[in-house]
This record gives C-alpha cells, sequence and structure tokens, in this order.
C-alpha cells in the first residue's frame, strides 16, 4: 500500500454535533472516553499499511493539530506520516474550503507530488473498522476510475445518505446525493444483490455511499479540473456517471454515521451494551490507536457500576454508575449516579488545594459533585458539576439551547457543553 495516500475530510463547522463542536473540530470530538472521531479513520490507514495521511480540516482545529502531533510519530524510515492541511488563502485561492472536492483541490498540488497510484479519501466522522486493502485491491481488479464502498440501509434513514444503482457487475449507473420525496423513491433498489436474503433486502431497499472512495490518481485529478464541483457527494461522483467507471464495493461490517448529537450518543453507549457490542475496541489484530497519557490506574472506592466503561485515571467513590462511559481523569464524589450517560472527563487534574479553594469561592471544581443524579446525558470536558445537581431532563424537553448557562438538549438528550459550571442544587 505504499502507493495509496489517505486523505481524511474533517474540515466543515460539524454543526449537526454542535455543542462538541464548539471549541474543537469535528474529527477531534473525544470518543469512548479516551479516544478521538479522528483515531478511526487513522488506526484503519495504519492497520492497512497505509502511511502517508493528510487530514484536511477548516475550522477550530487547534485540539486536533495537538492530538495528531502528540498521537502519530510514524517511522522517518519508511517515510510515513499524519499532517494536518489546514484551509488558507493563497493567490491563486483567495476562498476558503467550498466543500470536500474543493479542499482536495486546494492541496492536490502538494499531495500529488508522492505521485500515488491511487487517492483514498476518508470521512473524519464514522465509527467503523475496515482493512482497506481487500478495498483497494478491489478497485484495481476492476479497472475503475473510482470506487465507492456502500451498504444497505432503511429508508427512514437513507436520505442523509448519497444513493446509487448499480448493474448486475456492481457498476454504477446512478448516484442521488440525499435524494428527498419522489426522488428518494426512485433510488429503491433489489439489495439482494449485495447478499441480502429477500427478508433483509425488503427492510433496506437502498444502497447508501459511505463517504468512503478510492479515486486513481489520473481521474481525481481530470475530474477536479471542473472548478464549479466543490462537492465529491453532490456534484463531482453524479457528473462523473456514464464517463468514468465507478464502481461499488459491499462492506460487511459495522458502519456507524456520527454526525449528529444523537447518533454520536447511541453509539457511544451502544459500546457497553452486552454481551456482543455492534463495535469493540477490544480487537488486537486492528487496534484503534490514541494519545499515550500515561495516566494513574482508576481509584473506585464503594461504588456500584453496571454495564459501563471507566477510562484511565479517575476518581469514583460512592457512585452507582449503569449503561454509561466515564472518560479520563473524571472525578466523581460521594453518591453520585450515573445513568445512561457519556462522562467526557477532563484536561487536567486540580489539585486538593485548587478544589477547596474553588469550594470556598462557591465555583464547583471539575468533575461532578456530591449527591449529584445524571440521566441520558453527555456531559462534556472540564465541566465543573456542583453538589445535588439533577440533570433528569424531567419535562421531557426535546430541543432547548441555554447555551449562556452552559446547556444543549437536542432530541431529548441533554450536552453539558465543555467548560461549563452548573451551579449546586440546579436541576435540569
Amino acid at each position: 500500500m505504499r502507493d495509496v495516500l489517505a486523505i481524511i475530510l474533517g474540515g466543515g463547522r460539524g454543526t449537526r454535533l454542535y455543542p462538541l463542536t464548539k471549541r474543537r473540530a469535528k474529527p477531534a470530538v473525544p470518543l469512548a472516553g479516551k479516544y478521538r472521531l479522528i483515531d478511526i479513520p487513522v488506526s484503519n490507514c495504519i492497520n492497512s499499511d497505509i502511511d502517508k495521511i493528510y487530514v484536511l480540516t477548516q475550522f477550530n482545529s487547534a485540539s486536533l493539530n495537538r492530538h495528531i502531533i502528540n498521537t502519530y510519530r510514524l517511522s522517518p524510515f519508511t517515510g510515513g506520516f499524519v499532517d494536518i492541511l489546514a484551509a488558507q488563502q493563497t493567490p491563486d485561492n483567495p476562498d476558503w474550503f467550498q466543500g470536500t472536492a474543493d479542499a482536495v483541490r486546494q492541496y492536490l498540488w502538494l499531495m500529488d507530488s508522492w505521485k500515488p497510484r491511487d487517492f483514498l479519501i476518508l470521512s473524519g466522522d464514522h465509527l467503523y473498522r475496515m482493512d482497506y486493502r481487500p478495498f483497494i485491491h478491489y478497485h484495481r481488479q476492476t479497472g475503475a476510475d473510482v470506487t465507492l464502498a456502500v451498504l444497505p440501509c432503511e429508508e427512514k434513514v437513507a436520505s442523509g445518505f448519497g444513493l446509487l444503482k448499480i448493474d448486475a457487475d456492481g457498476r454504477i449507473v446512478d448516484f442521488k446525493e440525499k435524494p428527498q420525496g419522489e426522488l428518494l423513491k426512485a433510488c429503491q433498489v433489489d439489495t439482494q444483490a449485495l447478499g441480502l436474503s429477500p427478508e433483509e433486502a425488503k427492510a433496506k431497499p437502498y444502497i447508501a455511499s459511505m463517504g468512503i472512495y478510492v479515486f486513481r490518481r489520473e481521474a481525481l485529478i481530470e475530474m477536479l479540473k471542473v472548478k464549479e464541483h466543490t462537492d465529491f457527494g453532490k456534484e463531482v461522483l453524479p457528473s462523473a456517471i456514464g464517463k468514468y467507471h465507478l464502481q461499488a464495493y459491499p462492506f460487511k461490517g459495522y458502519w456507524e454515521d456520527i454526525g449528529t448529537i444523537e447518533a454520536f450518543y447511541r453509539a457511544n453507549l451502544a459500546l457497553v451494551q452486552q454481551p456482543n457490542p455492534p463495535f469493540s475496541f477490544f480487537d488486537s489484530e486492528m487496534p484503534i490507536y490514541t494519545r499515550p497519557r500515561f495516566l494513574p490506574p482508576n481509584k473506585i472506592l464503594d461504588s456500584q457500576i453496571v454495564n459501563s466503561m471507566i477510562a484511565d485515571g479517575c476518581i469514583i467513590k460512592n457512585a452507582q454508575i449503569r449503561n454509561s462511559i466515564i472518560g479520563i481523569r473524571s472525578r466523581l464524589e460521594a453518591n453520585t449516579i450515573v445513568e445512561n450517560t457519556l462522562v467526557m472527563g477532563a484536561d487536567y487534574y486540580e489539585s486538593a488545594e485548587e478544589r477547596q479553594a474553588k469550594l470556598e469561592a462557591g465555583i464547583p471544581p471539575v468533575g461532578i459533585g456530591a449527591n449529584s443524579h445524571i440521566v441520558n446525558a453527555i456531559v462534556d470536558k472540564n465541566a465543573r458539576i456542583g453538589r445535588n445537581v439533577r440533570i433528569l431532563n424531567k419535562d421531557h424537553v426535546s430541543e432547548a439551547q441555554r447555551e449562556e448557562e452552559g446547556i444543549w438538549i437536542s432530541n431529548g438528550i441533554v450536552t453539558i457543553i465543555k467548560d461549563s459550571v452548573i451551579p449546586d442544587n440546579t436541576v435540569i
């Protein structure tokens, strides 16, 4: 795979994941208590022997830069790298990235200097494990100009994806980006061609693009010459039908688009499902890599923990934790209850003296204060939740934006915004 160059697209504003993207790029959003979204595609590349990786980003890239610099230092003897390419204004390109294709176009001069045989283009907000080698071999064996990884999907989610039709040889004959109404109905196909049973094909009558593409080098260069085409899904791929050979590669494993708060929340909590979660980080053959932090072991005192994951460096006192993920450096004080919740943890520790000084000043220390109860929530990093706080969404509010209070509710899921302070005795 030395002749493959990977491009990870992470430059969007991440509006669907707001407020998790308020102060960080979408690929830098924490995942499963200790990872970040960017770790998924980068780890898949490393596990597939692809070691030339560019990450394209545009918004709030400071924490993403720091994470990649501190995590991915590939051997200088192989020529491998994981580099950030941030949007910039130049005399030739005075505008920021206008879309996924435009982002690649603006840096094509640099990426093409490696003269790869193929470009592997990936998204930065998906949860899956994939060996890209069979995918690329299939692309080359079929002689395709572009190959898309695809999977069948249900009608209720189909309108959120690029949908396609294929012939008997798996060649793509039609592509529609996020169609609605009658256009959506017209995209229905018999997905038994992907190996589904008649019952499964009836439940999932659409073929969706996963946002994972492999382009033959010459084909990508030629397609990107049309500067009006700024997005792969909306313009580049639909216009390539009939002019280039586009092939579909059926993917058989677990894949989840976690680009919304609801999808992100459910994908994280699915990790603690028993006995077999749909995705597991416990895979020694294709591990997911992240930053080594050298944190101390957890200190858990007189607590009850059921169907949960606890990341490194936590201090938990007399707590009840059920169906939840507790992130790095989390601190839960006495008699706290956490249920169906993702606690992202903290970036730093406060000393005993600092914590006492905060309490005396009426400011909760970092973590979750004593006698607090949190259900169905996301607690972002460095949040200060006081004592006797109830985050229960007791009124079943579906949507609310109380950003000045550090609270954001989406699809009934309460998010406590990063660095927010929730005073003692607050009820949400």
